[in-house]
């Protein structure tokens, strides 16, 4: 695997496609070599009422794969109940993300381990309040992208939309990650292949279905 970015950002070619996964397998990887890594997923939708607070799944496996202990509020400065759309989510909550809050966790974070991964909600386009997107957000915290594509039918459209999106912001993108997530996909292989002459680069890292935990 090519080296990574101190700190990066891990974005998706839409939701549901193993960014959580891919987050995770990355951390461990860097933490073999000896480097403290945290975990951080700044906006969470679809929570559960666990130890006197809301907690997300994809969140507490950040946690757990993380080597060292940051507070809550910082890894997670906002999680709201309902799966739903992370606007759509803070507005019936009553709350407007910030990126400024979630700025200043990020930078806490970074003080305090060798390798911040901050996971995104969605895609790029995703909607956090009425003005800015994840793609505003990404470039708040001037971080490169890690684009994880959800080798499904429908991918290749997706990852290359999704790149474009980079592009146009000017966002550098670090890298893309190929994740198998469904095992009935037609032609895998064909589809990769056109992906990687498209995006003009190899993936940095393929994860097979049976590794895919999220």
């Amino acid at each position: 695997m090519q080296p990574l970015p101190s700190h990066f950002f891990v974005t998706g070619t839409d939701t549901g496609v193993g960014k959580t996964t891919v987050t995770v397998r990355l951390m461990q990887q860097l933490i073999a070599q000896g480097k403290t890594v945290i975990g951080m997923k700044p906006v969470a939708s679809g929570c559960e009422w666990l130890e006197g607070r809301w907690q997300n799944e994809d969140v507490r496996l950040l946690t757990a794969a993380s080597n060292v202990t940051a507070p809550p509020e910082l890894i997670n400065p906002y999680c709201f109940n309902p799966a739903i759309a992370p606007h759509i989510a803070a507005a019936q909550a009553g709350v407007e993300i910030q990126l400024e809050v979630i700025h200043t966790a990020y930078t806490q974070l970074t003080s305090m381990a060798d390798v911040v991964i901050v996971e995104g909600a969605g895609g790029l386009l995703v909607p956090l309040n009425r003005t800015h997107s994840i793609a505003d957000l990404i470039q708040a915290l001037q971080l490169p992208a890690l684009m994880v594509v959800g080798m499904r039918l429908g991918c290749i459209n997706h990852a290359l939309l999704t790149a474009q999106v980079l592009k146009a912001r000017q966002i550098d993108c670090c890298g893309w990650v190929a994740n198998r997530i469904d095992p009935h996909m037609s032609m895998p292989e064909e589809n990769l292949q056109t992906l990687i002459d498209r995006l003009q680069q190899p993936p940095l890292l393929k994860v097979p279905f049976q590794e895919s935990f999220s």
